[in-house]
C-alpha cells in the first residue's frame, strides 16, 4: 500500500515574481506609498512678501532716496558750513564742524533777496490763480458740455503738449510786448496762467462724475454754474489741489521766460536775481547753497500744506460715497 501524499509543486518562478507588487524606484510598494501621508508644499500666502523680497524692496528704496534727497542734502549741509571748513577736499564731511546761519544772512546783504521772494510769490499767485479758475472752467465744458466742435477744441490741447515751450516763446514775447506787458509781473504771469495740461487734468477729473446725476440736476432746474458750483466742485477738490501745487511749482521755478520778460533789477524773480551770487560770488559755494535752500522753502511749505489733498488728487475717480 503506497502513501500518497498530495503536495502542491511551488509555481514556477517567474509566476510567483509577477505575484508580487513590483517596487519603485524609491523601494517602496504601491500599498507603502499609499499609506504615506502626503508632502505639504510650502506656500507663500498671496499678497505677504518673503524675507528676501523684503530686503530687496528696501534697498531699491534706499538707492532711490539717495538719488533724489541726497543732492538736496549736499545743498543744505554747504549752505551751513562755516568759512572755515574746506569744502573743496577731496573727502569733504557731510555734517558741517562749524555750522553756521551766516550763509543765509550773508544772501541778504548781498541781493534784495526779500524783494525777489515777493516778485516770485505775485507771479505763482497770479499763475495759480488762472489755472484754478480758467483750466477748471475748460475742463467742465470739455467735459460735461454739449457744444459744436468740442473733440476739435479737445484735439488741440492734446496737441499743444507735443510742441516744447521754446518752440512758442517768441510768439509769446511778441505778444507780450504789444500788449505792453513787457517787463512786468503780469507779463512774466500771462503765458502761464492757463496750462493745457491742467486744463486736461480737469477733463478727466470731471469725466469721472456719472452723467445721471448731471441729468438729475437738469430736471430739477440747475443751470450749468449750479451743476459745477454745487455738484462737480466737492467731487474734484483733489485734482484742484494738485494743479495748485503744478502751478506754483511751475511758476516758482521758471528762469528763461522772467530772463527774457524783465530788464529792471528791481523786478527780478527770485530764481533770476539768484544769478548775480553766482555772477559775483563764483568762488563761495556756500552762500549760493544758501541762496537755493532760500529758494526752496517755499515750495516746500506749499507741498506741506496741501498734500493731503494732493495725493487725494492723484487717485481722485468718481464720487466717493
Amino acid at each position: 500500500m503506497t502513501n500518497t501524499t498530495s503536495t502542491t509543486e511551488p509555481a514556477l518562478g517567474g509566476a510567483a515574481g509577477a505575484a508580487a507588487p513590483a517596487p519603485d524606484v524609491a523601494g517602496a510598494t504601491d500599498a507603502g506609498r499609499a499609506s504615506r501621508p502626503p508632502r505639504k508644499r510650502r506656500r507663500a500666502a498671496w499678497g505677504v512678501m518673503s524675507t528676501r523680497e523684503k530686503v530687496l524692496r528696501y534697498v531699491l528704496l534706499v538707492v532711490v532716496l539717495f538719488i533724489t534727497i541726497g543732492p538736496f542734502l549736499w545743498q543744505l549741509s554747504t549752505s551751513l558750513k562755516g568759512t572755515g571748513e574746506d569744502i573743496y577736499t577731496a573727502n569733504p564731511s557731510f555734517i558741517p564742524t562749524q555750522p553756521t546761519f551766516g550763509n543765509y544772512l550773508r544772501v541778504g546783504e548781498a541781493i534784495p533777496v526779500f524783494g525777489y521772494i515777493g516778485n516770485s510769490l505775485v507771479v505763482a499767485a497770479i499763475d495759480v490763480l488762472g489755472n484754478i479758475l480758467f483750466a477748471t472752467l475748460a475742463g467742465f465744458a470739455l467735459a460735461r458740455l454739449q457744444w459744436r466742435f468740442r473733440k476739435a477744441v479737445l484735439g488741440l490741447f492734446l496737441a499743444t503738449l507735443v510742441l516744447p515751450g521754446e518752440a512758442t516763446i517768441i510768439s509769446q514775447f511778441v505778444t507780450v510786448k504789444d500788449l505792453g506787458l513787457a517787463d512786468s509781473l503780469v507779463g512774466v504771469a500771462l503765458p502761464g496762467m492757463i496750462a493745457a495740461l491742467n486744463v486736461l487734468l480737469m477733463f478727466n477729473a470731471f469725466r469721472q462724475i456719472p452723467e445721471e446725476i448731471d441729468q438729475a440736476a437738469v430736471m430739477d432746474g440747475a443751470n450749468a454754474l449750479q451743476r459745477l458750483r454745487y455738484i462737480s466742485l466737492p467731487a474734484v477738490q483733489g485734482t484742484i489741489a494738485v494743479i495748485a501745487i503744478f502751478s506754483f511749482i511751475g511758476a516758482w521755478d521758471d528762469f528763461l521766460w522772467p530772463l527774457i520778460v524783465l530788464q529792471s533789477p528791481d523786478k527780478l524773480t527770485l530764481t533770476v536775481g539768484l544769478q548775480y551770487l553766482q555772477g559775483t560770488f563764483a568762488t563761495d559755494q556756500r552762500m549760493i547753497a544758501a541762496g537755493t535752500m532760500i529758494a526752496f522753502i517755499p515750495i516746500a511749505v506749499i507741498f506741506a500744506i496741501l498734500q493731503r489733498f494732493f495725493f487725494k488728487g492723484v487717485e481722485e475717480g468718481g464720487v466717493k460715497g
